[in-house]
């Protein structure tokens, strides 16, 4: 593998470069999107027993205590109970809104890393195609012995910029569907405290 990046040429370092960028968003987010992992229902049914013995003064804490965008919107939401319900939705709608741009975060470094890799690699492709015809007209043949130096660097500079492309890609892909899961669950979740904060205002 290290003979085969050497041989790729100049163009095979700024390709790894961004690899290496790729590769510390791609941790950042694995852990981020860990943090935010929470057993929903477990939280669901924690926070409406703590709202049922001790108000939502004790709710607030559990939240306080507890990681996750659920957590927050829930915090945010029995923070507004002395305003009423319509201020709950409110403010559980803009946490909402704030934990989804959270979740996303960064993400768009790795598309850049998506589209930048593969161009690096078609760019060293072209420089190894000029270097190509250059041996050939200075050597005055179009043996194979004269091309292949420049083509070899060519076709690894793609191929290099594509293996890149696609292991930065198949990250992505597993933070999309993560994050399109736990958007879901802050919708079902945020639908469930209002419901029972409205029955529990019925029954007063």
């Amino acid at each position: 593998m290290v003979h085969y990046f050497l041989e790729g040429g100049a163009f095979m370092w700024p390709i790894l470069l961004t690899l290496i960028f790729g590769l510390a968003f791609v941790i950042e987010r694995a852990y981020s999107l860990m943090m935010s992992a929470v057993d929903s229902e477990a939280f669901f049914d924690t926070v409406s027993q703590s709202i049922k013995e001790g108000g939502p003064e004790s709710a607030v804490q559990v939240c306080k205590e507890t990681d996750g965008p659920v957590a927050a919107i829930f915090h945010a939401g029995l923070n507004k109970m002395s305003r009423g319900l319509e201020e709950v939705e409110k403010a559980i709608q803009n946490a909402g809104a704030i934990e989804m741009a959270f979740l996303e975060k960064n993400m768009i470094w790795l598309n850049a890393v998506i589209t930048i890799a593969p161009m690096l690699g078609f760019t060293g492709t072209v420089v190894g195609m000029i270097a190509a015809f250059d041996a050939i007209k200075a050597a005055n043949d179009i043996s194979p012995a004269v091309v292949a130096g420049g083509i070899s660097q060519a076709l690894l500079t793609t191929a290099f910029g594509l293996v890149v492309a696609m292991i930065i890609q198949t990250f992505q892909n597993v933070f999309v569907a993560r994050i399109d899961k736990l958007v879901l669950d802050m919708e079902e979740q945020s639908i469930k405290i209002m419901d029972h904060l409205q029955e529990q205002e019925s029954t007063k």
